[in-house]
């Protein structure tokens, strides 16, 4: 399963495409409000995701909480279990999102996962032992980790490329806001009953309970939301043909999203290209595996066995695990979640006295890194994805390097040099500033784009899942590597930062403007163009009406760009 590429299949198709589609950035999403405002309801997981992150930071340093969960809170090891054990279970609900993902639908995927992650949410608040923590915990990221993968998977295979990584950058804003908000509830609420030993767990259970407003309103809401239109038209398994109305159901939702008729070009091409690239795959399996085609459970099994190890045989696809894989790992090691985690600690050991002083130093990093995040959704498709990477690891390191000298000098004396106090907070709210803009959209850009249609809910699956795995070591290792090395923390952090500037310098190719379907041209998919490849995707092309498409010229017969058509929403 090397995977076609539909614009390979028909470069006159291609080419009309991309005369046809409309601006990039802002001006698309204001060009697009209907996929605009269908990616902001869908990234509510982001929001659920990030608020979750901030809330417990906050949660963990309150008295009523370390009261109650001492056993767990005194221990830096029990401590780093507390919090790493959510990413422990993301791990886990990613991995098989992938094949839910492809069974059930997006769609039905994210409204499963919202399920889980409200259970999780009520064992948590009603907890009175570490271990209803612990399992709350688990069971919450179980959730949070599908709804990660699902959702930038949904936004991106519903987006037009001119601006799909704009949108797909709104589930990092999504997170964004949500880290903002539960910092400051957390603030608010650590005075109810006051901050000292007469704090009610009231403080506690109410920010950790409120998770369960916008996971509510996104499991309604997603119920009316559109399938995404690249799997009602290309099922994984053989219980959504094809031949059965599907076809029709895809066009209308592509015609919709773009706010074009269902039989205007740049619709037809976009829907031909995504069945081009389905059919190719069904014949390549067809003929690379006849023993799996009778459609049983056993088969089909079968067949997604063998498509977790294309991965890992096929050169291809192992370069993009590699990509998306070492992003993720890069992502987590700039320390961006140590920050995020024990920021109220950090904000205290850079000398800022008192629970309620770090809480506000840390609602700042949420501001920050919230506003930061706006730019990567307006330019990120103008600026592509590697300058942004580039110069937001090299902030980032610097940051940590600067904050390392500062600790390594002052750390016994922040009350008599205030001023070094001060600065070393200002660099841990401009590297918020440079994982808002960077790494924290980019990343997750990259792992919904890479991967061939056949194996696109599994590839994000694996790549997605090292994020998670990652997150989990940095969760688990943070308290001690703060209690036992200091200064070193953050030489460490930045070391990594560094490095994950060079690999994306050296490593990952711009995918900036490419459609989904035409990924395979970037990592040189050398499979894909061999001379019975090549033949069956030109076969396909014509006897569907692909090429057909791509090789009208002049008068009528040339459309104008999607932004110059039905710019009356009424119309649409």
């Amino acid at each position: 399963m090397g995977g076609g590429h539909a614009g390979g299949a028909s470069p006159y198709a291609a080419k009309h495409r991309q005369a046809l589609q409309g601006q990039s950035g802002w001006a698309g999403l204001v060009h697009n409000r209907k996929i605009f405002a269908n990616a902001v309801f869908a990234s509510l997981g982001g929001l659920l995701y990030g608020y979750n992150q901030g809330v417990f930071s906050g949660v963990l340093s309150m008295y009523s909480f370390d009261h109650r969960m001492s056993s767990a809170v005194s221990n830096p090891g029990t401590k780093g279990w507390l919090v790493s054990i959510l990413e422990l279970g993301a791990w886990v609900g990613v991995l098989s999102t992938g094949y839910l993902a492809d069974k059930l639908s997006r769609k039905y995927t994210i409204m499963l996962a919202v399920g889980v992650f409200c259970v999780g949410v009520v064992v948590q608040t009603a907890a009175f032992e570490p271990s209803s923590i612990y399992g709350g915990r688990f069971i919450t990221g179980l959730g949070v980790g599908s709804l990660s993968m699902a959702v930038p998977l949904y936004n991106a295979e519903l987006s037009p490329p001119e601006v799909r990584g704009s949108l797909v950058a709104l589930q990092q804003l999504a997170i964004t806001f949500g880290i903002l908000i539960s910092f400051w509830i957390d603030y608010g609420t650590n005075y109810i009953g006051g901050t000292g030993s007469g704090q009610s767990e009231i403080a506690w259970r109410v920010p950790l309970a409120m998770q369960l407003v916008p996971a509510i309103i996104l499991g309604i809401g997603i119920i009316f939301m559109p399938f995404s239109p690249r799997h009602v038209s290309t099922p994984a398994y053989n219980t959504w043909l094809v031949n059965q109305g599907r076809d029709e159901e895809a066009v209308a939702v592509l015609g919709r999203a773009r706010r074009l008729p269902p039989d205007s070009d740049l619709v037809q091409i976009e829907f031909l290209e995504i069945k081009a690239q389905y059919l190719f795959e069904k014949e390549l399996n067809a003929l690379k595996f006849p023993q799996f085609q009778d459609g049983s459970f056993s088969s089909n099994f079968k067949l997604g066995v063998y498509a977790y190890m294309s991965l890992l045989t096929s050169r291809t696809l192992f370069y993009r695990v590699a990509v998306g894989s070492m992003t993720m790992f890069f992502q987590q090691w700039t320390g961006v979640n140590a920050i995020l985690y024990y920021a109220p600690s950090i904000f205290s050991d850079l000398g800022m006295t008192g629970n309620t002083t770090s809480l506000l130093a840390t609602g700042v990093v949420g501001i920050v890194m919230f506003l930061a995040t706006i730019p990567a959704v307006i330019w990120i498709d103008k600026v592509g994805r590697k300058p942004v990477l580039i110069s937001g690891a090299f902030i980032m390191a610097a940051c940590h390097l600067i904050v390392a000298v500062l600790t390594a000098l002052y750390h016994n004396s922040w009350s008599s040099h205030p001023t070094a106090g001060w600065v070393a907070c200002v660099c841990v709210w401009v590297f918020s500033v440079a994982f808002g803009y960077s790494w924290g959209p980019c990343s997750w850009i990259l792992v919904a784009e890479i991967w061939p249609l056949s194996i696109r809910g599994k590839g994000i699956s694996i790549a997605s899942s090292a994020n998670w795995m990652n997150n989990f070591i940095v969760g688990q290792v943070t308290p001690s590597m703060l209690t036992h090395i200091g200064f070193g923390t953050f030489v460490f952090f930045g070391a990594f930062a560094f490095l994950g500037g060079f690999f994306i310098m050296f490593f990952v190719p711009e995918t900036k403007g490419l459609t989904l379907e035409e990924m395979d041209d970037v990592f040189g998919d050398s499979e894909g163009l061999a001379v019975a490849d090549q033949q069956r995707q030109n076969a396909i092309a014509d006897r569907i009406g692909l090429t057909a498409f791509g090789q009208r010229k002049g008068g009528s017969d040339i459309e104008k760009s999607s932004h110059e058509l039905y710019d009356d929403e009424g119309k649409a």
